[in-house]
């Protein structure tokens, strides 16, 4: 009888011990499971969006992100890429502003980088007036200079037609551009995935990456005298003040193109870059935008 009980509690203290390990364990693998669990997708107002991470290129949001809109001024980003995909680009190379692209910004109300006619600014400081005070004027400056033709007009041509031969040569199908500033004829249209892609590989080129994350600059430039004045620009992204990490990229707006962003930032390594396009206000940009971020570095 006593060796009966013995074998009786070693099987009730054997069977207690498995099942409390067995609880500690279903208990453990419960956190686990909801320490995984996925962030949840963000809501944002923009019409579209697009979301990747730049080192893999893997997509980690997307809302109609190949849906063709209106880019307004993130087409410069475009503008950029092709100046800066030159061979042998010389960023001291000066170009003389004409009066054609200061009449150009008055005849459309168009956002300006200041540029004073006569003055002689290099094709570095264009970039800069190009991409933070979001200069119309700098954009046709830079067309204007590395497009090839006899004429402005077949010139400017010739450089939008490069845009164009870019997005197709990072076989982008839904990417169109019929201008070198977004200021298009109806035919100038991108997508969040796109435009994402686009400066991505804009990102990849030091000065451009350079460009984009100052949030102000003062530009000593030559004036027709032989003189200098100095032009201060300040970036429109400012993104690059609220959001920690941030390193571009680029706004846009316009009657069709409602508010646009290009964003990018980077945090303990990973960088983050997407598109919104068609939010419905600035500050409904600035928030759909880091809500992106912040959802992509979740994932």
């Amino acid at each position: 009888m006593k060796i009966g009980i013995k074998r009786i509690n070693r099987v009730t203290i054997t069977s207690t011990v498995a099942l409390t390990a067995g609880a500690v364990l279903a208990s453990g693998a419960f956190a686990s499971t909801a320490q995984a669990a996925a962030p949840p997708v963000p809501k944002i107002v923009a019409k579209g969006g697009f979301v990747m991470n730049s080192g893999t290129g893997k997509a980690l949001y997307s809302k109609a992100a190949d849906t063709r809109r209106s880019t307004g001024s993130t087409t410069k980003i475009m503008t950029a890429l092709v100046v800066l995909s030159q061979k042998n680009v010389n960023l001291k190379s000066k170009v003389t502003i004409q009066k054609a692209y200061s009449d150009y910004i008055v005849s459309k109300n168009a956002s300006s980088a200041r540029l004073i006619v006569g003055d002689k600014v290099t094709v570095g400081q264009l970039l800069y007036g190009l991409m933070l005070p979001s200069g119309c004027d700098a954009a046709y400056a830079l067309a204007d200079k590395f497009g090839a033709g006899k004429t402005r007009a077949a010139r400017v041509k010739s450089f939008i037609g490069k845009m164009n031969s870019t997005a197709k040569s990072l076989k982008l199908k839904n990417t169109r551009f019929d201008s070198f500033d977004g200021i298009g004829g109806g035919n100038n249209y991108s997508t969040p995935r796109d435009l994402t892609t686009i400066a991505n590989k804009a990102m990849k080129n030091s000065t451009f990456r350079s460009i984009v994350k100052t949030k102000s600059t003062t530009q000593k430039v030559t004036t027709k005298s032989g003189g200098y004045r100095n032009m201060a620009w300040t970036n429109t992204n400012k993104m690059l003040s609220s959001y920690s990490g941030a390193i571009g990229v680029k706004t846009g707006s316009g009657p069709t193109a409602k508010y646009c962003l290009v964003f990018a930032a980077t945090r303990k390594g990973k960088t983050v870059i997407g598109t919104v396009l068609t939010s419905s206000s600035e500050a409904n940009r600035t928030a759909d935008a880091k809500k992106l971020m912040d959802y992509g570095f979740k994932k």
